[in-house]
């Protein structure tokens, strides 16, 4: 099933588009987990015996794959990252994913409203799968997606565009209609990713990521209900 909404171009303009499928970002997305994330990074970087950085900074580790975050942004050697991402996922597995997260305020009733209407919804997250299934399952969200992608537990699969091929190829299998798919997502990460498949994004303003990350976005929304009025019409 596919619904048939009204969006508005750059230039004002209405134009339709059919959705047959909706991909969504979970951290900054569905999910206000800057806190607990940047609670756990401080704690790995303590274990660590090294320097913390400021809250402002581990912000800004929120959304990208979290080994390309510990290599590019704290100059670590991919080996070093790696012990570091397995001390993070620990103090992750000891707390609990989803501790300091919460569901942003009126994005359950969107995904309960798409599931209703029939369209096929799916998480595409650069967060480790086992991690995406535990937060959705502690929100009671799970049983409204048809797919919930992650990264691999040994991060092969961790770019926004791989996690996403790997969502689109499972999604195929069960048979869903991927001729109009759009990603709902707040970083350049989701749109650049999407993009890689020709899939364009919906940017929301309540995440993390900062306007000029959206210049290539379809639209940004910065309420629930301007999405809804995007996904559902």
């Amino acid at each position: 099933m596919s619904i048939s909404s009204p969006e508005l171009t750059s230039t004002g303009s209405i134009v339709t588009r059919t959705w047959s499928c909706v991909l969504f970002d979970l951290d900054g997305t569905i999910t206000d987990s800057a806190p607990g994330i940047v609670a756990r990074l401080a704690k790995t970087f303590e274990k660590l015996g090294l320097p913390v950085p400021t809250e402002a900074e581990l912000l800004h580790w929120v959304g990208p794959p979290m080994l390309e975050s510990l290599e590019h942004r704290a100059g670590m050697t991919p080996a070093d990252a790696l012990n570091a991402l397995t001390v993070y996922r620990g103090i992750s597995a000891v707390d609990g994913p989803w501790t300091g997260s919460a569901v942003y305020p009126g994005i359950a009733g969107v995904i309960k409203d798409l599931f209703a209407a029939g369209i096929p919804i799916a998480i595409t997250s650069s967060k480790p799968e086992s991690q995406v299934t535990a937060v959705l399952d502690h929100f009671g969200l799970s049983q409204y997606f048809t797919e919930l992608c992650g990264a691999s537990e040994d991060e092969v699969r961790s770019s926004k565009a791989d996690v996403i091929e790997e969502g689109l190829r499972r999604l195929s299998a069960k048979g869903v209609d991927l001729s109009q798919v759009v990603l709902v997502g707040d970083r350049h990460h989701d749109v650049e990713g999407a993009a890689a498949h020709g899939i364009p994004t919906i940017m929301v303003e309540w995440g993390y990521g900062s306007p000029v990350e959206a210049e290539h976005a379809m639209a940004v929304v910065h309420s629930t209900d301007q999405l809804s009025k995007l996904l559902l019409g």
